[in-house]
């Protein structure tokens, strides 16, 4: 091998829905494969022999799963990366030009620079109950939308509609049994299932979702773990000035569930409900004190799941 091999491999994958376009750095070496299950694989030996410390492929919605689950078979470290955060790096670099070439090379060059840490995928039967949560989302969001056309059309149209959405009701009542099923073939699972929807306000659904989304609860303190969801404020401050704290970033579908699930908490739970009161009378704008008891509750759960233990009033 010559000297560059014994130099740290960084691979750069830029995705699309036809290709995969790959980066070797700093070999330069570049090539495209099909972006199907067998492309993926031919990729994966190609690169195998270059011992990466690290295959960077950006988030593109799910596109880049071929290439992640035939990485992950042969054991290949993968980092899943943003690609917002890619582009401000290359940006930041001067780049300005764009072409899945440069964008491959951009993202090896953001891995060998930053290091983010590899990503772990997540079991499949877990990948199959994210898919089935974001199906029945999908689900939901048709069922408004012909409620919503079935409140202005005249009666002559009205029944086509109905039948629609008698068939989106059924399909995530099948939905919500194939969860059931999948959650209840693993004792580990029924348990974190029950654990969570103890705590008042966490439904099935809200339960699910942090499984699959967020397997790091229980193993992370309060302050990462609401950073990692977008719920702790940040900081905006430079001299003198002293900007607003805002919540950005982190996982969007967790802080949904969240969102969704605090209310029902603040109507049930006393305490909850005494946080949000005292927030608002103390002046908080209505948005920043239900992020703040998103931001407890998410704090509750976490330390649950860390004790292993159902809900009690001394989490509250």
């Amino acid at each position: 091998m010559n000297s560059k091999s014994q130099e740290k491999i960084n691979i750069g994958i830029d995705t699309s829905q036809s290709q995969l376009d790959i980066y070797v750095r700093p070999t330069g070496v570049y090539f495209s494969v099909d972006n199907s299950p067998a492309g993926a694989k031919n990729a994966v030996s190609k690169l195998r022999k270059y011992q990466p410390t690290r295959v960077l492929v950006e988030a593109t919605g799910r596109l880049e799963m071929n290439f992640v689950c035939a990485a992950n078979e042969v054991g290949l470290p993968v980092v899943v990366c943003n690609a917002g955060q890619v582009r401000q790096f290359a940006r930041s670099t001067g780049r300005l030009a764009k072409t899945d070439k440069l964008d491959a090379q951009d993202i090896a060059r953001y891995g060998e620079a930053l290091q983010p840490p590899l990503t772990l995928l997540k079991p499949e039967k877990l990948r199959e109950i994210s898919d089935l949560i974001t199906v029945r989302r999908q689900c939901l969001d048709m069922s408004t939308m012909q409620k919503n056309r079935l409140q202005r059309k005249p009666k002559s149209i009205r029944p086509p509609i109905q039948g629609i959405l008698k068939s989106i009701q059924k399909e995530i009542e099948r939905i919500d049994l194939k969860l059931d099923k999948l959650v209840d073939s693993i004792p580990q699972w029924r348990n974190q299932r029950d654990m969570l929807m103890s705590a008042k306000g966490v439904g099935k659904v809200v339960a699910y979702t942090l499984m699959s989304e967020l397997p790091e609860l229980g193993k992370l303190n309060r302050k990462e773990i609401a950073a990692l969801v977008g719920v702790a404020p940040m900081n905006r401050d430079s001299g003198s000035y002293r900007g607003r704290r805002r919540v950005s970033g982190g996982r969007s579908k967790v802080r949904t569930v969240l969102y969704i699930s605090i209310w029902s908490s603040i109507q049930y739970d006393p305490k909850m409900k005494a946080t949000y009161e005292r927030l608002v009378a103390a002046g908080k704008p209505k948005k920043v004190a239900l992020v703040a008891c998103m931001r407890k509750q998410l704090t509750i759960l976490n330390t649950m799941m860390k004790n292993g233990a159902h809900w009690e009033e001394k989490y509250a």
